[in-house]
Protein backbone atom coordinates (compact mmCIF):
# COMPACT_ATOMS: atom_id res chain seq x y z
CA UNK A 1 0.00 0.00 0.00
CA UNK A 2 2.61 2.56 1.12
CA UNK A 3 5.24 1.33 -1.32
CA UNK A 4 2.84 1.68 -4.25
CA UNK A 5 2.08 5.27 -3.18
CA UNK A 6 5.79 6.16 -2.85
CA UNK A 7 6.69 4.51 -6.16
CA UNK A 8 4.59 7.18 -7.87
CA UNK A 9 6.66 9.99 -6.32
CA UNK A 10 10.08 10.92 -7.71
CA UNK A 11 12.96 10.43 -5.28
CA UNK A 12 14.80 13.52 -6.52
CA UNK A 13 13.75 16.97 -7.68
CA UNK A 14 15.42 19.70 -9.75
CA UNK A 15 13.58 22.36 -7.72
CA UNK A 16 12.13 22.25 -4.21
CA UNK A 17 9.20 24.26 -2.86
CA UNK A 18 10.48 25.14 0.62
CA UNK A 19 7.12 26.63 1.67
CA UNK A 20 5.14 23.43 1.17
CA UNK A 21 6.25 21.42 4.22
CA UNK A 22 5.53 24.24 6.74
CA UNK A 23 2.13 24.93 5.11
CA UNK A 24 1.02 21.32 5.30
CA UNK A 25 2.40 20.90 8.82
CA UNK A 26 0.29 23.82 10.05
CA UNK A 27 -2.81 21.98 8.84
CA UNK A 28 -2.09 18.67 10.59
CA UNK A 29 0.20 19.58 13.52
CA UNK A 30 -2.59 19.12 16.09
CA UNK A 31 -2.66 15.42 15.17
CA UNK A 32 1.09 14.88 15.67
CA UNK A 33 2.41 14.59 19.22
CA UNK A 34 6.06 15.59 19.24
CA UNK A 35 8.54 13.76 21.46
CA UNK A 36 11.87 15.32 22.43
CA UNK A 37 13.66 15.76 19.09
CA UNK A 38 17.41 15.67 18.55
CA UNK A 39 18.06 17.00 15.06
CA UNK A 40 21.22 16.00 13.17
CA UNK A 41 22.62 18.16 10.37
CA UNK A 42 25.94 18.11 8.52
CA UNK A 43 27.57 16.69 5.40
CA UNK A 44 28.92 13.34 6.58
CA UNK A 45 28.30 11.06 9.52
CA UNK A 46 24.66 11.90 10.27
CA UNK A 47 23.50 8.30 9.99
CA UNK A 48 26.08 6.73 12.29
CA UNK A 49 25.90 9.57 14.83
CA UNK A 50 22.15 9.12 14.94
CA UNK A 51 22.31 5.35 15.29
CA UNK A 52 24.88 5.52 18.08
CA UNK A 53 22.67 7.96 19.99
CA UNK A 54 19.35 6.23 19.29
CA UNK A 55 20.76 2.83 20.26
CA UNK A 56 22.11 4.19 23.55
CA UNK A 57 18.80 5.91 24.38
CA UNK A 58 16.92 2.70 23.64
CA UNK A 59 19.38 0.71 25.79
CA UNK A 60 18.69 3.15 28.65
CA UNK A 61 14.99 2.19 28.48
CA UNK A 62 13.63 5.11 26.46
CA UNK A 63 11.12 4.60 23.68
CA UNK A 64 13.29 5.84 20.81
CA UNK A 65 13.00 6.45 17.08
CA UNK A 66 15.71 7.16 14.51
CA UNK A 67 14.77 8.64 11.14
CA UNK A 68 17.57 8.30 8.60
CA UNK A 69 17.99 8.38 4.83
CA UNK A 70 18.38 7.22 2.20
CA UNK A 71 17.91 3.48 2.38
CA UNK A 72 20.09 0.85 0.71
CA UNK A 73 17.74 -2.03 -0.04
CA UNK A 74 14.35 -1.42 1.61
CA UNK A 75 12.47 1.75 2.53
CA UNK A 76 11.91 0.37 6.06
CA UNK A 77 15.59 1.08 6.84
CA UNK A 78 14.71 4.78 7.09
CA UNK A 79 12.34 4.40 10.05
CA UNK A 80 13.96 2.63 13.01
CA UNK A 81 12.06 2.12 16.25
CA UNK A 82 13.49 0.60 19.42
CA UNK A 83 16.17 -1.49 17.78
CA UNK A 84 14.34 -2.58 14.63
CA UNK A 85 13.30 -1.21 11.27
CA UNK A 86 9.57 -0.50 11.07
CA UNK A 87 7.56 -3.39 9.63
CA UNK A 88 5.46 -3.18 6.46
CA UNK A 89 2.33 -3.58 8.60
CA UNK A 90 3.29 -0.64 10.84
CA UNK A 91 4.05 1.59 7.88
CA UNK A 92 0.89 0.71 5.97
CA UNK A 93 -1.24 1.45 9.04
CA UNK A 94 0.38 4.86 9.59
CA UNK A 95 0.16 5.60 5.87
CA UNK A 96 -3.61 5.03 6.05
CA UNK A 97 -3.87 7.41 9.04
CA UNK A 98 -1.80 10.08 7.31
CA UNK A 99 -3.85 9.83 4.14
CA UNK A 100 -6.99 10.49 6.18
CA UNK A 101 -5.44 13.72 7.58
CA UNK A 102 -4.19 15.13 4.28
CA UNK A 103 -6.21 16.57 1.44
CA UNK A 104 -5.76 14.79 -1.88
CA UNK A 105 -3.97 17.88 -3.17
CA UNK A 106 -1.46 17.95 -0.29
CA UNK A 107 -0.85 14.19 -0.36
CA UNK A 108 -0.06 14.47 -4.06
CA UNK A 109 2.08 17.60 -3.77
CA UNK A 110 4.32 16.48 -0.88
CA UNK A 111 7.69 15.22 -2.04
CA UNK A 112 8.87 11.69 -1.30
CA UNK A 113 11.00 12.90 1.61
CA UNK A 114 8.38 15.32 2.95
CA UNK A 115 5.71 12.62 3.00
CA UNK A 116 7.95 10.04 4.64
CA UNK A 117 9.03 12.59 7.27
CA UNK A 118 5.39 13.06 8.29
CA UNK A 119 4.96 9.29 8.20
CA UNK A 120 7.88 8.80 10.58
CA UNK A 121 6.67 11.45 13.02
CA UNK A 122 3.21 9.89 13.09
CA UNK A 123 4.81 6.54 13.92
CA UNK A 124 7.05 8.13 16.57
CA UNK A 125 4.28 9.95 18.47
CA UNK A 126 4.59 7.62 21.50
CA UNK A 127 8.37 7.95 21.67
CA UNK A 128 10.32 9.65 24.44
CA UNK A 129 13.11 10.68 22.06
CA UNK A 130 13.44 10.87 18.29
CA UNK A 131 16.77 11.30 16.54
CA UNK A 132 15.81 13.10 13.36
CA UNK A 133 18.34 13.24 10.53
CA UNK A 134 18.10 16.06 7.98
CA UNK A 135 17.93 14.91 4.39
CA UNK A 136 19.40 17.90 2.55
CA UNK A 137 20.67 21.10 4.12
CA UNK A 138 19.11 22.23 7.36
CA UNK A 139 17.14 25.47 7.45
CA UNK A 140 14.67 24.45 4.73
CA UNK A 141 14.85 20.69 5.16
CA UNK A 142 11.56 18.90 5.76
CA UNK A 143 12.78 17.83 9.22
CA UNK A 144 13.33 21.46 10.27
CA UNK A 145 9.63 22.29 10.79
CA UNK A 146 9.45 20.50 14.15
CA UNK A 147 10.39 21.97 17.52
CA UNK A 148 13.76 20.56 18.59
CA UNK A 149 15.46 20.15 21.94
CA UNK A 150 18.96 19.88 20.48
CA UNK A 151 20.80 20.12 17.15
CA UNK A 152 23.94 18.04 16.53
CA UNK A 153 26.31 19.12 13.76
CA UNK A 154 28.51 16.55 12.04
CA UNK A 155 31.38 17.72 9.78
CA UNK A 156 30.23 20.26 7.20
CA UNK A 157 31.90 20.31 3.80
CA UNK A 158 31.08 21.38 0.26
CA UNK A 159 28.30 19.22 -1.19
CA UNK A 160 24.96 19.65 -3.00
CA UNK A 161 26.10 23.06 -4.24
CA UNK A 162 23.07 23.44 -6.54
CA UNK A 163 20.79 23.60 -3.49
CA UNK A 164 22.98 24.80 -0.61
CA UNK A 165 25.47 27.31 -2.01
CA UNK A 166 28.82 27.38 -3.75
CA UNK A 167 31.19 27.95 -0.83
CA UNK A 168 31.55 26.73 2.74
CA UNK A 169 30.11 29.92 4.26
CA UNK A 170 26.88 29.64 2.25
CA UNK A 171 26.55 25.91 2.86
CA UNK A 172 27.27 26.18 6.59
CA UNK A 173 24.80 29.06 6.98
CA UNK A 174 22.04 27.11 5.24
CA UNK A 175 22.64 24.09 7.46
CA UNK A 176 23.25 25.89 10.76
CA UNK A 177 20.12 28.06 10.48
CA UNK A 178 18.22 24.92 11.50
CA UNK A 179 19.38 25.61 15.09
CA UNK A 180 16.65 26.48 17.60
CA UNK A 181 17.69 26.34 21.26
CA UNK A 182 20.85 24.30 21.66
CA UNK A 183 23.57 23.08 19.33
CA UNK A 184 26.62 20.84 19.71
CA UNK A 185 29.29 21.06 17.04
CA UNK A 186 31.29 17.99 16.16
CA UNK A 187 34.81 18.32 14.75
CA UNK A 188 34.90 20.77 11.82
CA UNK A 189 37.74 21.24 9.34
CA UNK A 190 36.61 24.79 8.49
CA UNK A 191 36.92 27.47 11.17
CA UNK A 192 34.14 29.36 9.35
CA UNK A 193 31.66 26.77 10.60
CA UNK A 194 32.37 27.62 14.25
CA UNK A 195 32.19 31.36 13.57
CA UNK A 196 28.89 31.15 11.67
CA UNK A 197 27.38 28.92 14.36
CA UNK A 198 28.20 31.50 17.04
CA UNK A 199 26.73 34.33 14.95
CA UNK A 200 23.47 32.45 14.38
CA UNK A 201 23.30 31.45 18.05
CA UNK A 202 23.61 35.11 19.09
CA UNK A 203 20.77 36.08 16.75
CA UNK A 204 18.54 33.29 18.07
CA UNK A 205 19.59 33.57 21.73
CA UNK A 206 20.68 29.94 21.51
CA UNK A 207 23.60 28.05 23.05
CA UNK A 208 26.45 26.50 21.07
CA UNK A 209 28.89 23.97 22.52
CA UNK A 210 31.75 21.95 21.08
CA UNK A 211 32.20 18.24 21.65
CA UNK A 212 35.55 18.92 23.31
CA UNK A 213 33.84 21.09 25.93
CA UNK A 214 31.45 18.33 27.02
CA UNK A 215 33.60 15.19 27.17
CA UNK A 216 35.68 14.23 30.22
CA UNK A 217 38.66 11.89 30.56
CA UNK A 218 36.24 9.14 31.62
CA UNK A 219 34.21 9.71 28.46
CA UNK A 220 37.34 9.38 26.32
CA UNK A 221 38.19 6.08 28.04
CA UNK A 222 34.65 4.84 27.37
CA UNK A 223 34.94 5.90 23.73
CA UNK A 224 38.13 3.88 23.35
CA UNK A 225 36.45 0.82 24.87
CA UNK A 226 33.37 1.14 22.67
CA UNK A 227 35.54 1.72 19.58
CA UNK A 228 37.53 -1.44 20.28
CA UNK A 229 34.38 -3.50 20.87
CA UNK A 230 32.71 -2.26 17.68
CA UNK A 231 35.98 -2.09 15.67
CA UNK A 232 35.36 1.55 14.76
CA UNK A 233 37.67 3.40 12.38
CA UNK A 234 38.68 6.98 13.34
CA UNK A 235 35.89 8.86 11.56
CA UNK A 236 33.26 6.65 13.21
CA UNK A 237 34.89 7.35 16.57
CA UNK A 238 34.30 11.07 15.97
CA UNK A 239 30.61 10.35 15.31
CA UNK A 240 30.49 8.33 18.53
CA UNK A 241 31.97 11.27 20.44
CA UNK A 242 29.24 13.56 19.13
CA UNK A 243 26.51 11.11 20.15
CA UNK A 244 27.98 10.82 23.65
CA UNK A 245 28.13 14.60 23.94
CA UNK A 246 24.36 14.57 23.35
CA UNK A 247 23.91 12.13 26.23
CA UNK A 248 25.97 14.46 28.41
CA UNK A 249 23.77 17.39 27.36
CA UNK A 250 20.70 15.33 28.32
CA UNK A 251 22.38 14.55 31.67
CA UNK A 252 22.02 10.83 31.07
CA UNK A 253 24.45 8.31 32.52
CA UNK A 254 25.68 5.70 30.04
CA UNK A 255 28.00 2.71 29.86
CA UNK A 256 29.89 1.12 26.94
CA UNK A 257 27.36 -1.72 26.97
CA UNK A 258 24.66 0.72 25.82
CA UNK A 259 26.33 0.84 22.40
CA UNK A 260 26.76 -2.88 21.73
CA UNK A 261 24.08 -2.92 18.98
CA UNK A 262 24.83 0.53 17.59
CA UNK A 263 26.57 0.01 14.25
CA UNK A 264 24.78 1.17 11.12
CA UNK A 265 25.17 -0.95 7.99
CA UNK A 266 27.02 0.58 5.06
CA UNK A 267 29.61 2.56 7.02
CA UNK A 268 32.87 0.78 6.29
CA UNK A 269 30.99 -2.47 6.90
CA UNK A 270 32.73 -5.80 6.39
CA UNK A 271 30.33 -7.82 4.24
CA UNK A 272 32.75 -10.66 3.67
CA UNK A 273 36.30 -11.62 4.51
CA UNK A 274 37.58 -9.59 1.57
CA UNK A 275 34.90 -6.87 1.06
CA UNK A 276 34.39 -3.50 2.75
CA UNK A 277 31.40 -1.33 1.84
CA UNK A 278 30.90 2.37 2.55
CA UNK A 279 28.16 4.68 1.28
CA UNK A 280 30.28 7.82 1.42
CA UNK A 281 30.13 9.73 -1.86
CA UNK A 282 31.98 13.01 -1.43
CA UNK A 283 35.59 14.14 -0.87
CA UNK A 284 35.23 14.40 2.91
CA UNK A 285 34.11 10.78 3.10
CA UNK A 286 36.95 9.75 0.78
CA UNK A 287 39.52 11.42 3.06
CA UNK A 288 38.08 9.55 6.05
CA UNK A 289 38.29 6.25 4.20
CA UNK A 290 41.89 6.95 3.12
CA UNK A 291 42.88 7.67 6.71
CA UNK A 292 41.20 4.47 7.91
CA UNK A 293 42.63 2.16 5.23
CA UNK A 294 45.99 3.67 4.26
CA UNK A 295 48.76 1.16 3.77
CA UNK A 296 46.59 -1.43 2.01
CA UNK A 297 45.56 -1.69 -1.65
CA UNK A 298 42.00 -2.43 -2.75
CA UNK A 299 40.05 -3.10 -5.90
CA UNK A 300 37.60 -0.18 -5.86
CA UNK A 301 34.06 -0.97 -7.02
CA UNK A 302 32.76 2.43 -8.05
CA UNK A 303 30.40 4.65 -9.97
CA UNK A 304 29.27 8.23 -9.44
CA UNK A 305 26.49 10.72 -9.93
CA UNK A 306 27.15 13.53 -12.40
CA UNK A 307 27.01 16.22 -9.71
CA UNK A 308 29.68 14.62 -7.51
CA UNK A 309 33.32 15.65 -7.72
CA UNK A 310 34.41 12.15 -8.63
CA UNK A 311 37.78 13.28 -10.02
CA UNK A 312 38.73 14.67 -6.60
CA UNK A 313 37.31 11.61 -4.84
CA UNK A 314 39.32 9.21 -7.01
CA UNK A 315 42.47 11.32 -6.63
CA UNK A 316 42.09 11.17 -2.84
CA UNK A 317 41.60 7.40 -2.87
CA UNK A 318 44.36 6.68 -5.43
CA UNK A 319 46.99 5.69 -2.80
CA UNK A 320 44.83 2.73 -1.74
CA UNK A 321 43.48 1.79 -5.21
CA UNK A 322 44.89 -1.27 -6.96
CA UNK A 323 42.40 -0.83 -9.80
CA UNK A 324 38.82 0.34 -10.32
CA UNK A 325 35.92 -1.87 -11.41
CA UNK A 326 33.02 0.25 -12.70
CA UNK A 327 29.68 -1.17 -11.61
CA UNK A 328 26.57 -0.49 -13.70
CA UNK A 329 23.99 1.67 -11.92
CA UNK A 330 20.75 2.35 -13.75
CA UNK A 331 19.90 5.88 -12.72
CA UNK A 332 19.50 9.00 -14.87
CA UNK A 333 21.82 10.91 -12.52
CA UNK A 334 24.78 8.57 -13.05
CA UNK A 335 27.76 9.97 -14.97
CA UNK A 336 28.41 8.59 -18.46
CA UNK A 337 30.82 5.69 -18.51
CA UNK A 338 32.98 7.44 -21.10
CA UNK A 339 33.56 10.50 -18.89
CA UNK A 340 34.30 8.36 -15.83
CA UNK A 341 36.78 6.28 -17.86
CA UNK A 342 38.46 9.42 -19.17
CA UNK A 343 38.93 10.63 -15.59
CA UNK A 344 40.48 7.31 -14.58
CA UNK A 345 42.85 7.51 -17.56
CA UNK A 346 43.85 11.06 -16.60
CA UNK A 347 44.58 9.85 -13.06
CA UNK A 348 46.50 6.84 -14.43
CA UNK A 349 44.27 4.39 -12.56
CA UNK A 350 43.65 1.01 -14.19
CA UNK A 351 39.99 0.16 -14.68
CA UNK A 352 37.61 -2.48 -16.01
CA UNK A 353 33.93 -3.38 -15.75
CA UNK A 354 32.72 -5.07 -12.57
CA UNK A 355 31.54 -8.60 -13.31
CA UNK A 356 31.86 -10.66 -10.16
CA UNK A 357 33.82 -10.85 -6.93
CA UNK A 358 37.20 -12.55 -7.05
CA UNK A 359 37.59 -14.40 -3.73
CA UNK A 360 41.35 -13.76 -3.83
CA UNK A 361 41.09 -9.95 -4.22
CA UNK A 362 40.49 -7.31 -1.57
CA UNK A 363 37.52 -5.04 -2.38
CA UNK A 364 36.35 -1.61 -1.31
CA UNK A 365 32.84 -0.75 -2.48
CA UNK A 366 32.60 3.02 -2.16
CA UNK A 367 30.01 5.45 -3.45
CA UNK A 368 26.38 6.41 -3.21
CA UNK A 369 23.59 4.26 -1.80
CA UNK A 370 22.80 3.35 -5.43
CA UNK A 371 26.29 1.88 -5.85
CA UNK A 372 25.89 -0.11 -2.63
CA UNK A 373 22.47 -1.36 -3.73
CA UNK A 374 23.75 -2.43 -7.15
CA UNK A 375 26.70 -4.27 -5.61
CA UNK A 376 24.63 -6.05 -2.96
CA UNK A 377 22.12 -7.19 -5.55
CA UNK A 378 24.95 -8.47 -7.77
CA UNK A 379 26.48 -10.25 -4.79
CA UNK A 380 23.15 -11.85 -3.93
CA UNK A 381 22.71 -13.06 -7.50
Amino acid sequence: MLQHFLDNKPLYYDEIDYTRMPRVYEKIKSHIRLPEIIHIIGTNGKGTTGRFLASALHAKGFNTGHYTSPHILRFNERIWLNGENASDEMLDAIHKELQALLSDEDASALSYFEYTTFLAMMLYRECDYVVLEAGLGGEYDATAVFAKLLTLVTPIDIDHEAFLGTDIKQIATTKLNAMQKNMILGYQKYEDVYEIACEIARDKDAKVSKVSELLTEDDLKNIQEISQDLKLVPYLQENLMLSISALKFLELQYSPADFKDAKLFGRLSAIGENILLDVGHNPLAAKSILKALEGTKYTLVYNSYKDKNYKEILAILKPIIQSVEIIDVYDARIESKALLQRTLKDLKIEYSAFEKVNPHARYLVFGSFSVAEAFLKALDE
